[in-house]
């Protein structure tokens, strides 16, 4: 056996202090379990020669894959850390091959209980364990998902953001971190992650959160390595609720409102929109906010003071969809506008008791959208929650999941002619396979 370094390594030296860097080992596989194939050297005599499991580093990143390479099938697979919690795997077809589903964490110790038959059907049995190569400290990988504990609409996005970024040109890492960060939900619901760019992820479901959902998200990113030598580290798990669905859809060519809450309208509300030069954004949006009193100011998006489109008004009870400054809020000056004509800067404006009642009874998440306006489509990430008009099939495309599903698999090892002994052999740097001893 060699070393990483090429230098030869034997057998009885194959200790972690020793020969740490193997890229293999063998444990013989027999009916009683465990054969003596390993010996430590520093433990003399008959009583202290006994079978011993060898803990090596290992690579984290590495995948674990158990093989049949002679006639037989394997029964069981199971492995386990220190802690209790079990690595996720799946037997192939056939049983000849086991490979995990989740990634392995760095700085841990995992126990490998294999299970099997040989060609005559005979159980044969091994338990091994390795350990993974301990993380840097320094630059680990972390999240913070957002929004924060609370109660929302059920237009609200999940978000990851990334301590430092993951680019698009390591699609391997990618899926690594995506199936790392884990949503769930009670009532379940079907949902993705979306890339928006190389420090943040968006998720959400496929249609929009069911009124009282409970929805939980962690990461499992501690000590898995997501790259080259880059290791996750511990980020504080986020829990938050979805109230009653309210939604409120503006139709700019009939010049109102309806609010809708769980289906049930609740309110009709003549309003105003973008008029020509100023159309108001289309599509769906989500509310990011709710402010008593904005001071609003047409230069701050772009129109000069002097001219005649020039404003600088107190505004109450505004209700905020993008970023850029549109808002669901009191126009008392354009009163006799609204159910009417569309005659504002691209905000939708109404009463004060319409707007004071809109304020009080939507919150973050809730749904905004606007139909008929002829104006530029809200854009899914730059201006706030627009991920909503991305369809589903769009959504799942910017999943790294996806990809790496739609990706071939890696065809299986050759078989090797038969023998009646079975050994373990466990990478250090790749696959660990099941293979006969000659």
């Amino acid at each position: 056996m060699l070393d990483k370094g090429g230098r030869r390594c034997a057998v009885e030296a194959f200790r972690a202090e020793l020969c740490g860097g193997l890229d293999q080992r063998l444990v013989r596989a027999t009916a009683r379990g465990a054969g003596s194939v390993v010996r430590d050297p520093a433990s003399q005599g008959a009583a202290r020669a006994a079978a011993h499991t060898v803990v090596l580093p290992t690579d984290a990143a590495g995948p674990l894959e158990i093989t049949l390479a002679g006639p037989g099938m394997l029964t069981y697979v199971t492995v386990h850390d220190g802690h209790g919690r079990y690595v996720g795997g799946a037997l192939g077809a056939r049983g000849h091959r086991w490979a995990n589903t989740e990634p392995m964490r760095a700085g841990e110790t995992y126990t490998v209980r294999v299970g099997a038959q040989d060609a005559a059907g005979t159980p044969v049995g091994v338990t091994m364990a390795f350990r993974t190569a301990p993380a840097t400290e320094d630059g680990r990988l972390t999240v913070e998902f957002g929004p924060k504990p609370g109660t929302y609409g059920a237009g609200q996005i999940v978000t990851a953001s990334l301590s430092h970024p993951v680019p698009a040109a390591d699609p391997a890492a990618r899926a690594r971190l995506e199936r790392a960060l884990q949503v769930t939900s009670e009532p379940a619901v079907e949902g993705a992650w979306h890339w928006v760019d190389d420090s943040t992820l968006h998720y959400r479901p496929r249609t929009y959160w069911p009124a009282h959902t409970v929805v939980q998200v962690l990461s499992g990113l501690d000590g898995v390595e997501v790259a080259d030598r880059e290791y996750g580290g511990a980020s504080e798990p986020l829990r938050f609720t979805i109230g009653e669905r309210i939604e409120a859809v503006t139709d700019a060519a009939e010049h109102e409102m309806t609010v809708r809450r769980n289906g049930k309208v609740l309110r009709t509300i003549p309003v105003t929109t973008g008029k020509a030069g100023f159309l108001t954004r289309s599509g769906v949006k989500v509310v990011l906010g709710k402010e008593y009193k904005v001071r609003m100011r047409g230069d701050t998006v772009g129109i000069k003071r002097g001219t005649s489109e020039f404003y600088d008004l107190p505004v109450f009870y505004a209700t905020r969809v993008t970023w850029s400054g549109e808002y669901v809020h009191a126009a008392p000056w354009s009163v006799e506008a609204q159910g009417e004509e569309n005659v504002s800067h691209g905000c939708t404006g109404m009463s004060t008791a319409d707007a004071a009642w809109f304020f009080n009874t939507v919150r973050e998440g809730d749904l905004v959208s606007v139909v008929n306006s002829g104006g530029a489509p809200m854009t899914p990430f730059d201006n706030g929650f627009g991920d909503w008009n991305l369809d589903w099939a769009a959504w799942q495309a910017g999943s790294a999941l996806r990809a790496a599903a739609e990706s071939p698999l890696a065809p299986a090892s050759p078989l090797v002619p038969p023998s009646p002994y079975a050994s373990a052999q466990a990478s250090a740097h790749g696959p660990s396979r099941l293979r006969p001893l000659t």
